[in-house]
């Protein structure tokens, strides 16, 4: 009986992980003072601008588009709109000091929020040409076959 009763608490406590992980919010589809490219955009400005990777060091390296900067994004605030950015870390300093330079940032896709708010802090610092590939991300690119590092 007391099998019975702790794989019942083990599958709800499963399921009600599940929940979570499929209720977390998705990335706004916009974003005031960027351009949000869609896989075959961001395939289509491959070599023509900066691209940078905002994941963990980790993921950049298991794999990233080839050519993309890595500078990760520590993200400990809230996934949303109104995130308190005085709780992350990201280097800044790492992006061109050019305002007007055309920089692509990526991350994961709409679950990740790593370059939705790397995206607003550089249009808040000041660039003027800031592209948010946010469609699919990195899973996007490398699911539609373009090349990886």
């Amino acid at each position: 009986m007391k099998k019975v009763v702790l794989l019942v608490v083990l599958i709800s406590v499963v399921s009600l992980a599940g929940i979570a992980v499929a209720a977390e919010p998705l990335t706004p589809t916009t974003l005031q003072g960027a351009t949000v490219l869609s896989d075959e955009q961001a395939k289509a400005n491959f070599g023509k601008m900066k691209i940078f990777d905002v994941r963990k060091k980790a993921e950049y390296v298991e794999g990233h588009i080839p050519q993309a900067v890595s500078i990760p994004y520590d993200e400990k605030s809230a996934k949303s709109a109104d995130f308190d950015a005085k709780q992350d870390k990201i280097d800044l300093g790492k992006f061109p000091s050019d305002k007007n330079e055309p920089i692509i940032v990526y991350c994961n896709g709409p679950k990740c929020w790593k370059s939705y708010k790397a995206a607003v802090l550089l249009i808040r610092g000041g660039h003027k040409k800031v592209y948010w590939y946010r469609n699919n991300g990195f899973p996007g690119w490398k699911s539609k076959g373009y090349p990886v590092e």
